[in-house]
């Protein structure tokens, strides 16, 4: 079913939305939008993205019409040194919105997948885009039935875990959600950073690998440093802070 963007700009009022059939990116709208100067909190969606963008360059698989496929413009009261907060933030963001919407049960995996039963549902990207602006791009698997075989044992969706959920009520949920635990990352740093420790089950205590430019330390979770980096106790007792990686359960 066509997103209803009627509904959606109606239940969102002063907030500029912009929804496109099928675009490259909504990520690269979206920072083509902030160029041109558009106010904080315009929104950038579509029903499918033809070269979606992941971490490190990776693609996000984008089914015309199955999730919901959306970028914030936001200009934060935070320099660039403060990015990883941020992530942590809106990863927060779209978790909450999922949990109100679904009532489902989620997990956060450092520093920006969204999980139910393990299985990633909801990722995030966030990059600077010069002057203190960040674009920030979410990515929900709402009513995906099936996935390719390369990400069948790692992706879900809402629906394939039992959830109806319209991708109209996902988006008036997360708005405003974005909007508050922004807000928070800019004014209680601290508060975000126990939140997300408190909503994940990967920040304390958990034995990992993670993927290091082709190599992988292992060892142990031992918290969040003060800029949101993840604290790792290798097998040797040394700690290292990690500063990017694809994290995974051992």
């Amino acid at each position: 079913m066509p997103f209803d963007i009627d509904s959606a700009r109606a239940r969102l009022p002063g907030r500029r939305i912009e929804w496109y059939s099928s675009v490259g990116s909504t990520m690269l709208e979206a920072a083509r939008m902030a160029r041109e100067g558009c106010a904080s909190g315009t929104l950038v969606g579509a029903e499918q993205q033809t070269a979606g963008m992941g971490r490190h360059g990776r693609a996000w698989h984008s089914e015309p019409g199955a999730g919901l496929y959306v970028s914030f413009v936001l200009r934060p009261t935070m320099d660039a040194s403060r990015l990883p907060l941020l992530m942590l933030a809106m990863g927060l963001a779209a978790r909450e919105a999922i949990v109100k919407t679904t009532g489902l049960s989620t997990d956060l995996r450092w520093p920006n997948d969204v999980l139910i039963n393990g299985k990633k549902c909801a990722g995030i990207l966030a990059q600077m885009d010069g002057g203190g602006t960040v674009i920030a791009g979410i990515g929900i698997n709402v009513s995906h039935i099936a996935f390719a075989p390369e990400l069948a044992d790692t992706a879900t969706s809402l629906k394939l875990e039992g959830a109806r959920a319209s991708r109209e009520d996902l988006l008036v949920t997360l708005a405003p959600s974005v909007d508050e635990f922004m807000a928070r990352a800019a004014a209680q740093p601290s508060v975000v950073l126990d939140l997300f420790t408190h909503a994940s089950s990967y920040v304390l205590d958990r034995r990992v690998s993670v993927d290091q430019d082709g190599g992988f330390l292992s060892g142990v979770t031992c918290g969040l440093d003060a800029s949101g980096f993840l604290r790792l106790r290798q097998d040797s007792g040394l700690e290292v802070t990690i500063l990017a990686g694809g994290v995974r359960p051992v």
